[in-house]
């Protein structure tokens, strides 16, 4: 390959910047979607969102078939994959006529899609192309997701307004076909592969040592496959951990804007907080991304968890206390703290089993963070239906903060690999 004057690393976390605003917005958009579909067959809420809810249960079934493929055939064959059946369930679902054709083409082809295309997918070789700039890298890549929300989901929903859901629906199926087909193509899986370092460094010489990250070289230089994974402890904490995270995470963000109308809040209110917490997504992702590589993993995923408990606390005093104060505090906790775990969340996961088999290993271990997405919203709809309020919801929710926090120490990346700011616990070898 062509020398470039920059890192190629660069290249890969700009494709999958782009590949986040459109793939991850291409599936948040059926929120949009939802309305007029409902107006136009009459069919009843719960067999229309089943669709999306259906989706979920898809995503969490491929993720480790999708982390085995990473393994054996790389990030294009896995992006590739993604698109078509994304861009394939968008350009199907006009054509719509029963709810079970919504099933297969928004819940089964979107929903496979977009673990591809997603966090998961990204997760799965991003990380192999840094290692002193590993969380900066993911928090600038994931962040492709907020700039995608503020632009795209707009533009969606004035072209459902002004020529239907088919048509907007259509648009977007050619969008993800034509963007992210080609730009794909780019991508490469480890910066070996073309004969470069992680961060762009020059290759080791024979006078000069690799800088060591590993700080157990037991641990680090065991051949991790899954099964070996599934028999440490280790391997449960982070999925307890992950479970935790998108647990609190869609438990908000499914429910917070039903909140807030309940309470009384405005409906411009309520749309205004859920879009204020991307946009404050952004710069919190960077952020904390690049100070876990100065502070380590752990300390980063637990201020997310307070950012979420904080959000928590702040829904549960907004019953008693509704004031536009308390909304301001609960985006910001949400979005500038609590999306920050997304920039921790491969680096954790291949701190502690890299190998050739990390695609399997982290595939396995989102299939629980999935579940945790899964159960989120459905345990804090229940517990509101049961007691006609979302305050025990929410407490509980504070309590899956905690573990889940206890949780990603106990799996403590940090005594297996150090990030570049701690690179003096690495014993001298």
């Amino acid at each position: 390959m062509k020398k470039l004057p920059f890192f190629y690393g660069w290249v890969i976390v700009a494709v999958t910047f782009v590949t986040m605003a459109i793939g991850v917005n291409a599936r948040t958009a059926f929120s949009l979607f939802f309305p007029p579909i409902i107006d136009e067959f009459g069919w009843e809420r719960g067999v229309t969102a089943g669709a999306f809810s259906f989706g979920f249960v898809v995503s969490g079934a491929v993720s480790p078939l999708i982390g085995r493929l990473m393994d054996r055939a790389g990030p294009r064959a896995v992006m590739e994959l993604g698109v078509a059946l994304m861009a394939g369930g968008l350009l199907l679902a006009p054509l719509t006529t029963q709810p079970w054709h919504l099933y297969v083409t928004i819940g089964v082809m979107v929903g496979a899609g977009s673990i591809c295309l997603g966090y998961s997918g990204q997760s799965l070789f991003l990380p192999n192309w840094f290692n002193r700039r590993r969380g900066l890298a993911m928090g600038l890549a994931f962040a492709g997701v907020g700039i995608g929300s503020m632009t795209l989901l707009p533009w969606v929903q004035h072209m459902i307004e002004q020529t239907g859901w088919r048509t907007a629906c259509t648009a977007m199926g050619i969008v993800v076909l034509v963007v992210l087909a080609p730009i794909n193509l780019l991508l490469r899986k480890r910066p070996e592969d073309i004969g470069l370092q992680p961060d762009g460094d020059a290759a080791p010489s024979a006078t000069s040592q690799p800088v060591s990250y590993v700080v157990d070289s037991d641990w680090a230089g065991i051949d991790w496959t899954l099964g070996r994974a599934l028999r440490t402890a280790r391997f449960w904490w982070i999925s307890l951990g992950y479970f935790g995270g998108l647990y609190i995470w869609y438990a908000v963000q499914v429910h917070q804007t039903k909140y807030l109308l309940d309470i009384g809040f405005s409906p411009s209110v309520a749309v205004w907080a859920l879009g204020a917490v991307s946009l404050l997504g952004i710069p919190g992702q960077i952020a904390l991304g690049h100070l876990s590589d100065r502070v380590g993993r752990e300390w980063i995923w637990t201020v997310s968890c307070l950012g979420f408990a904080i959000c928590f606390a702040a829904l549960v005093a907004l019953a008693s206390f509704p004031s536009l104060m308390l909304v301001y505090v609960m985006v910001l906790a949400q979005g500038a703290l609590g999306y920050g775990l997304t920039s921790v969340m491969g680096a954790v996961v291949l701190e502690i089993f890299q190998g050739k088999h990390f695609g399997s290993i982290f595939g396995s271990v989102m299939l629980a963070a999935l579940a945790g997405g899964a159960a989120g919203p459905w345990v804090t709809g229940f517990l509101h239906d049961l007691s006609g309020s979302y305050n025990s919801a929410f407490v509980i929710g504070i309590g899956v903060c905690a573990l889940s926090s206890i949780a990603i120490w106990m799996a403590s990346p940090r005594k297996i690999r150090a990030v570049a700011g701690q690179l003096h616990r690495v014993p001298a070898g």
